[in-house]
């Protein structure tokens, strides 16, 4: 588990950001944002084996994938799956999320070089006879249609029929009664039509007054003549309203009925999503797929032209300065690796550029290095990356420091009481110490497995030292 106060040393938050703009739909944007990183290297193997796939895939098809017609259809379901009714608009929005998953999956089907992938979308289902069904009982405006129900195509071709009469009617009125009229318009108040009609003639078009002007000029008439009609075209509405609930609650309980199956479809796209979104990041970053190494067995840690990845983006959206990239290379009998140079020199960033690369290999992305990228699986990143200015102005801050030093030390104890070989890249302290009145300032990066190896001083065997200077 890697602990909040590193991920915030290092921006991860940051980096999860700009992953987060590489999603297609808004569930893949969250879950960029949300990023979990895996806790077994076998999470991480199939995270990765997701990102090649779909780099390889994109690669292939000339436009990428598309995720159109996609969107979040979780709080539909949920209000399906207690008996609620859904709206038509949702129900439409269900329809294209099952027709765009089942694009996806057609892509995927007819490859035989991605068996993650194939293996992910194997058993969702996308239930086309569901689609077809809101189709043909929702238009595009996500209105129920007349086609839904024979029932309601005729209440509504009667309520067509009042509505019309109700026109006629009003119209002929308003061509009598011009002098009583104050402007020659039907309009509705409520659910009834009427007419402006002049305060002082109102005797000349009886009627039910529904409104007044604000100066009360000007009175709201349904005219009596119609008012039996606007009756009869509030029947017909309800009748109308109770047709179309029926038939929403019909394609409501059969969301209901696959309600878990529609949640595990969605749940795939969003992993696609991440998929894809992780693989359109690695390619702007122009990365390269991570291998992971065996230290135990002789194997070198190998990280050419390393570049901080969100140097790379503040360079490409916030015209920033060159990156300057960085080698690391480090033999296995080398357990600590000591960089040292002058303030500003880049020790800090370089710091960071490590830890980040790590996480990045970790969570399935590829790392902004040239091949080969060839590093360990870290089980833990443990960092305190001091600020000098920081440490002058403010105790809580350099206690705070020191508490992060001391927490580290204690993993670093229990790695030398235990027989596991647990893996570690760790950002340890900055610290400040005077010799013969000068400031210096030193940083050490730790790299393992640790359990066979005790914390030798600087100056003896297993530590290697690195320069930031160029």
């Amino acid at each position: 588990m890697i602990e909040q106060e590193t991920l915030e040393l290092l921006e991860w938050n940051r980096l999860c950001q700009h992953l987060a703009t590489f999603a297609a739909t808004k569930l893949g944007a969250i879950a960029a944002r949300r990023l979990e990183i895996p806790t077994t290297k076998a999470e991480t193997l199939q995270l990765l084996a997701q990102t090649q796939e779909v780099y390889q895939l994109e690669l292939d098809l000339e436009s990428g994938w598309s995720f159109d017609g996609i969107t979040d259809i979780g709080e539909s379901l949920e209000r399906a799956k207690i008996g609620g009714m859904l709206g038509g608009q949702e129900l439409l929005d269900l329809a294209t999320t099952l027709a765009g998953v089942r694009r996806l999956r057609r892509v995927i089907d007819n490859r035989e070089d991605i068996p993650t992938l194939t293996e992910l979308v194997a058993q969702i289902r996308t239930y086309p006879e569901i689609e077809q069904e809101i189709h043909r009982c929702i238009d595009d405006a996500g209105k129920v249609a007349d086609r839904a129900s024979p029932k309601l195509a005729e209440v509504r071709v009667r309520l067509k029929e009042v509505r019309d009469t109700i026109y006629q009617k009003l119209y002929n009125i308003l061509q009598r009664q011009g002098g009583a009229i104050q402007e020659s318009v039907i309009t509705q108040r409520g659910d009834r039509f009427v007419i402006p009609v002049k305060a002082p003639q109102k005797d000349q078009i009886p009627g039910i007054i529904h409104d007044t002007s604000s100066t009360g000029a000007t009175l709201y008439v349904e005219p009596n003549a119609v008012v039996e009609l606007g009756n009869r075209l509030r029947q017909y509405r309800r009748q109308e309203q109770a047709e179309e609930e029926k038939v929403l609650r019909a394609l409501s309980e059969q969301i209901a009925a696959v309600q878990e199956d529609l949640e595990d479809l969605l749940a795939v796209a969003t992993i696609l999503d991440l998929a894809t979104a992780r693989s359109r990041y690695s390619l702007w970053l122009q990365g390269n797929a991570p291998k992971f190494i065996d230290f135990e067995q002789g194997e070198t840690i190998t990280l050419r032209q390393l570049r901080h990845p969100l140097l790379i983006w503040q360079q490409q959206h916030e015209q920033g300065t060159e990156v300057v990239p960085i080698n690391v290379q480090v033999d296995p009998k080398i357990r600590v690796v000591a960089i040292t140079g002058p303030n500003t020199g880049g020790k800090t960033v370089t710091l960071k550029t490590l830890g980040l690369a790590a996480l990045m290999a970790k969570v399935g992305l590829f790392v902004p290095a040239r091949e080969p990228v060839e590093l360990p699986w870290f089980d833990r990143i443990l960092a305190d990356i001091g600020d000098e200015q920081s440490l002058e102005q403010s105790l809580s801050t350099f206690s705070g420091h020191i508490r992060r030093i001391i927490r580290i030390i204690d993993e670093l104890k229990q790695e030398f009481r235990s027989s596991v070989e647990t893996r570690y890249i760790a950002s340890l302290q900055e610290f400040r110490s005077q010799e013969s009145g000068e400031q210096k300032t030193e940083e050490n990066v730790l790299v393992s497995p640790l359990s066979s190896t005790p914390l030798f001083p600087p100056w003896q065997g297993g530590m290697k030292g690195g320069s930031d200077a160029p």
